[in-house]
């Protein structure tokens, strides 16, 4: 049976239009991506939202609370609490600024996509409660952009809580794609008090569910999800506990994964290094040649 990896049909012809010089990779843009647990009787569950069918990325796919960074959070120095940004900056491989933003973002897409909210009106403390009206007032806000984050965390007072996150992987979109991110997947626990709330307008469904049973489903062909979402689900079955999952963290490798392409045998074999089980061998129709033969697209750190 077909599992469900997510796989857009123009891949193809992107593919070929690439390794020909037809098509331009775009830049990616950065993002950032929370993997919300909460410790369960039988281990810990993960926060999953389904993208809505009619997303132009990735529609009907599972994945995790996330998105673009906002790049009016990168020069504000906000109330902080944590790891330096210097520290985030080595971790991240990027400068004080971008490193800033990024987690920013992370925090930022948790709290539109999700309700929950890592900061508080101290450096040891969180928010206990996100849903009253004021609360939703300042998400829907966040959301239509008409506030950044960072004036949202002045307005209310609040210290941004980057010890509770823990960077976790960090995967860039492929050069074929037509849509591309750089971006850096966290993981978090759930704050006491406070719970998940289906808000985001582009998921039509939201669950918690252990990464077990996720990847059973992704593995039946039952769940759609791209290879960065399954892969990071396989990697978090290893730990017991959220609070385990957050100690691994700062270990992890977050040395970026690119899908590579070449055509091989009049098939286009598409790879993403060090994940074998997303390999695909798509049909061309067409005899490979030296002329038709395309390079392996490269790629490196974001912009």
């Amino acid at each position: 049976m077909a599992n469900g990896q997510w796989y857009p049909p123009q891949w193809p012809d992107r593919i070929r239009a690439l390794a020909d010089g037809t098509l331009t990779p775009v830049t990616p843009r950065r993002a950032a991506t929370v993997v919300l647990l909460k410790d369960g009787p039988d281990g810990p569950a993960v926060h999953m939202l389904r993208r809505r069918a009619s997303m132009a990325f990735a529609g009907g796919a599972y994945a995790y609370p996330g998105g673009g960074v906002d790049p009016r959070d990168d020069d504000h120095q906000i109330r902080w609490a944590g790891p330096t940004r210097a520290w985030w900056a080595e971790r991240l491989g990027v400068d004080e600024r971008g490193a800033q933003a990024i987690v920013c973002a992370a925090v930022r897409e948790m709290f539109e996509e999700a309700g929950v909210l890592l900061a508080g009106p101290a450096a040891d403390a969180v928010v206990g409660d996100t849903t009253g009206e004021d609360w939703e007032a300042d998400r829907a806000a966040l959301v239509a952009r008409e506030l950044s984050f960072a004036e949202f965390l002045d307005r209310r007072g609040l210290v941004l809580r980057s010890d509770l996150l823990g960077a976790w992987t960090r995967w860039i979109t492929p050069e074929f794609e037509e849509r591309r991110y750089d971006t850096w997947f966290f993981v978090a626990a759930l704050p006491a008090g406070q719970r998940t709330r289906d808000v985001s307008t582009e998921a039509d469904r939201t669950v918690w569910i252990r990464p077990e049973d996720a990847a059973a489903g992704y593995d039946k062909g039952e769940l759609l999800m791209m290879p960065p979402t399954i892969a990071t689900l396989r990697q978090l079955m290893a730990y017991a506990t959220a609070a385990e999952a957050l100690a691994a963290a700062p270990g992890r490798d977050l040395a970026p994964v690119l899908a590579q392409a070449r055509l091989e045998g009049g098939e286009i074999v598409l790879t993403w290094p060090g994940h074998d089980e997303f390999t695909k061998h798509v049909a061309t129709g067409i005899a490979e040649t030296s002329a038709q033969a395309p390079q392996t697209p490269t790629g490196g750190a974001r912009s």
